[in-house]
Formats: structure tokens, sequence, C-alpha cells
């Protein structure tokens, strides 16, 4: 079983540096076997959300585990309708029903809908507070959003998960976040596939004998970045979790660094374009 280590967030709470996402996962008993391998494999994390429509399997998969709750951290996120409606409390507590639980480790604003944003967070700090989130961040946000939030409220997001891998770095923003105390937690971090050929990957895989996704996974760790790459096969599954036996050089980081282009392989919601 893989050993996953966790970083610390401003709530106290311990978050591991690895996880497994869920996003389109909802083909019939799709997402309860993968989570099923991956709690096999030694994962802990599991990361879902409203939009994704798959909470009930999430929710049915870790009912069948015999793992303590305590040793899970689950996150979901609200998504941008029930910003607008003003439904925070009732849109969180739908997905907490269909999870089964009684809490959740990291509740997310999933988008920083303009004019929403605020008062979703407002509304979040009291889910805090109740213990019901047991952690509170944001998806998605940049700089000045995270600004926006410092002006009004004294809690700062526990984490700022967004698009980073090889391919976009997002340097300035995980900088900004990290000297805030924010963690941060990367999606698409294999970026769909996107730098998989890249040969100066390939030639850092072939030095440690690893994957090249191995590798681009390892550097995001290497980082204090939370990775949650997504998969429903057992064996892609296990391979990204084999990212904490080697370390990367000071030269490789430099060299994956000098590789950013700024490409984006996650879709804005159309809804915010």
């Amino acid at each position: 079983m893989t050993d996953i280590s966790c970083l610390d967030l401003n709530s106290g709470a311990k978050m591991p540096l690895l996880g497994l996402g869920v996003y389109k996962a909802t083909g019939e008993h799709e997402v309860e076997d993968a989570i099923a391998a991956a709690l096999d494999i030694g994962y802990r994390l599991f990361d879902t959300a409203s939009a994704y429509k798959n909470e009930d399997g999430v929710g049915r998969a870790l009912k069948e585990t015999s793992i303590p709750r305590k040793k899970l951290f689950v996150t979901t996120k609200i998504w941008n309708n029930a910003q607008r409606i003003g439904d925070i409390e009732g849109a969180f507590h739908r997905s907490l029903e269909r999870l089964q639980l009684d809490y959740v480790d990291l509740y997310l604003i999933h988008w920083p809908v303009p004019g929403c944003y605020l008062e979703t967070w407002r509304q979040m700090e009291k889910l805090y507070a109740a213990g019901k989130a047991r952690s509170i961040g944001v998806s998605n946000f940049d700089i000045y959003q995270l600004e926006e939030l410092a002006k009004i409220s004294d809690v700062v997001p526990a984490v700022n998960q967004i698009e980073v891998h090889p391919l976009w770095n997002q340097s300035e923003l995980v900088s900004y976040c990290q000297s805030r105390g924010i963690a941060v937690q990367a999606y698409a971090p294999l970026a769909r596939g996107a730098y998989l050929d890249r040969p100066e990957l390939v030639e850092i895989a072939l030095n440690h004998g690893k994957s090249v996704s191995q590798v681009g996974l390892r550097w995001s760790v290497q980082k204090n970045i939370s990775v949650i790459p997504k998969s429903t096969k057992k064996e892609r599954i296990e391979a990204n979790a084999q990212i904490f036996d080697f370390s990367l050089t000071e030269d490789e980081m430099r060299a994956i660094d000098g590789m950013d282009e700024k490409f984006r392989s996650a879709s804005v919601p159309p809804d915010l374009l």
C-alpha cells in the first residue's frame, strides 16, 4: 500500500498530496469501482463536485469501506447556479445527503461567479463555523479575487484548486497562495495528456525509470502542490500513486519549470465566458 504524504492546511486539517479526481466518472458503478481500487492502493482523498453528478456514487463507495471516516478526506464544490440564486446552505446539504456524510473535509467555491462569490464565501463561513465543512476554500480564483475575499473576511481559504501542470505552472499565483498559507491543489495535473510525449520529460522519465505522467505529478508534489489526477482504471490509479519513491533534481525541476506555455487544458464554463 502506498504511503501518501500530507499538507498541513491553515484550518488545522491534513490534506493528502495525492487524491483521486472523479470528474466525468458517471458510468454504471464507474466511480464506485474507481474509489474501491484507490482505497486499496492507499488513496484517502476523493474530490467530487455537485456539477459532476456523481456524489451519490462517491457516497455509496465510501459507505462500503471499513476505513474509518476520520482517515478519509472528501472534497466537494458548490456550482455556479446555486451561487446565483443564493442557495449556498441548501446546495451544501444536498451534497452532504448525496454523499451520505455528516461533514465534508473541504468545501470549495467551484468558480468565482462575478457578483456572487463574496456572499457565497460569507455563507460558507457559517458552514465552517458549524463544523459541517472542516475546511473551506476556492477553485479557479486568481490573485485579484483572493484579495477581494481578504477585504471582507478574516477566514483565509484553506485551498485554491487550480489547473497546474508543466505546460501551465501558474508560478505567480502558486507563490501568492503559498506565501499566504493557502494550499494549492492541482486539477488536470496531467494536462489531459498534452505533455506526455514531450522529449524533455521523456528523457527525465527515463533517468528515473518512471513514466512521464509520474514525473509530471512528482514535479507538482515536490512544489508542495497537491494533485488529483482523474482515472477510473486501476492500473493508472496505481501508477499515479508511485510518485513518492523518487525525487527530481534541482536541474530537472528548473527544466520542467521552463516548459510553461500557459496551456489551459480544462474549459471555462460557458456561463462565465
